[in-house]
C-alpha cells in the first residue's frame, strides 16, 4: 500500500479518531462521544444549508428575480410573482419573535396546504394503488412453477401474495370478533405482517451493519498506513495514548464512586 500525503493523513486520521469517539458510547455516554455527535450535527446543518442555498434558493428563486432593474426588490424582473414566496419565506422568520410569531401561521398554513394536496395523491398512488395493482396481476399459468433456479415458483409466489394480503387485511377488520375461521385467517395474516416486518428490520441491520465494517477497514487501512511511516505512527501512538489516559481517568473514578459507596453502606 502506497504511502498517503500527510494531509491525506490528518482527514483519515481525524476519521479514525471521530469512529473510535462514536464507538465509546458502547461504553458509556462519556464526552468524547458527545464531541463527535456534535461535530457532526453541525457540520451536517451547515453542509444542508450549503446545499439549500445552491440547489434550492438561488436556482429557483434568484434566478428569476435577478434580472431586474432595482435589485431589492425586483421590480422589473420577467417572473416578478416569485417574490410573493421569497416574501412568504421572510415571514416563517418571525417565528422567533413573541410579538410577530403569529405572523408566521400564514406562510405555514400555505405551505402544508400545497404539501397535503401535492403528497396524498403521489402516496395514494404508490403506496396504495400500486400495491393493490400488484395483487391484482394476471397470475402466470404458463410458468406455474417457475422456469429453473432463478425462478422457482413464478405462479405460487404471486398466489401466496394475494393470499397473504387478505389475510392480513382480515387482521385490522374489527368489525366482527375474531373467532372460528376468521380468527385462524387473522393469525395467518400476522404471521405474513411478522414476515414483512422481520424483512424490513433485517434490511436495515443489514445496512448498519455494512457502515461498521466499511469504518473497520477504513481504520484497518489507516492503521497499516500508520504503522509505515515514523511520523504518522507518532500521530497513532497520541491518539491510542489519548485514549488509554481517558480509560485510565474513567477507571479511577469508577473506583472513587465504588469506595465511597461502599464507606456509605
Amino acid at each position: 500500500m502506497q504511502a498517503m500525503s500527510f494531509g491525506t493523513f490528518l482527514w483519515t486520521t481525524l476519521g479514525a479518531f471521530l469512529t473510535l469517539c462514536t464507538f465509546s458510547f458502547l461504553y458509556k455516554d462519556n464526552p468524547l462521544y458527545k464531541f463527535a455527535e456534535h461535530l457532526v450535527v453541525g457540520v451536517s446543518t451547515g453542509y444542508f444549508a450549503i446545499i439549500l442555498w445552491h440547489n434550492g434558493l438561488q436556482p429557483n428563486l434568484f434566478d428569476f428575480l435577478k434580472d431586474g432593474d432595482f435589485y431589492l426588490l425586483w421590480l422589473n424582473a420577467n417572473k416578478w410573482w416569485y417574490i410573493v414566496p421569497a416574501i412568504l419565506g421572510l415571514m416563517m422568520w418571525t417565528r422567533f419573535s413573541s410579538k410577530w410569531s403569529w405572523v408566521s401561521r400564514w406562510p405555514i398554513a400555505i405551505y402544508i396546504g400545497i404539501a397535503v394536496g401535492v403528497e396524498i395523491p403521489l402516496i395514494m398512488r404508490n403506496s396504495v394503488n400500486m400495491q393493490l395493482y400488484s395483487t391484482m396481476r394476471v397470475f402466470n399459468w404458463g410458468n406455474f412453477l417457475g422456469s429453473g433456479y432463478l425462478d422457482p415458483a413464478g405462479g405460487i409466489s404471486q398466489i401466496i401474495i394475494f393470499i397473504g394480503m387478505i389475510a392480513g387485511l382480515f387482521y385490522f377488520f374489527f368489525s366482527k370478533e375474531h373467532v372460528g375461521l376468521f380468527k385462524g385467517v387473522a393469525k395467518f395474516g400476522i404471521s405474513i405482517l411478522m414476515i414483512g416486518f422481520g424483512a424490513s428490520f433485517g434490511y436495515t441491520v443489514m445496512a448498519r451493519i455494512s457502515l461498521f465494517i466499511q469504518r473497520i477497514q477504513s481504520i484497518g487501512d489507516w492503521t497499516s498506513t500508520s504503522f509505515k511511516d515514523g511520523a504518522f505512527m507518532a500521530i497513532w501512538l497520541i491518539i491510542c495514548g489519548i485514549f488509554l489516559i481517558l480509560g485510565i481517568l474513567e477507571f479511577v473514578k469508577f473506583l472513587g464512586k465504588r469506595r465511597q459507596d461502599q464507606a456509605t453502606a
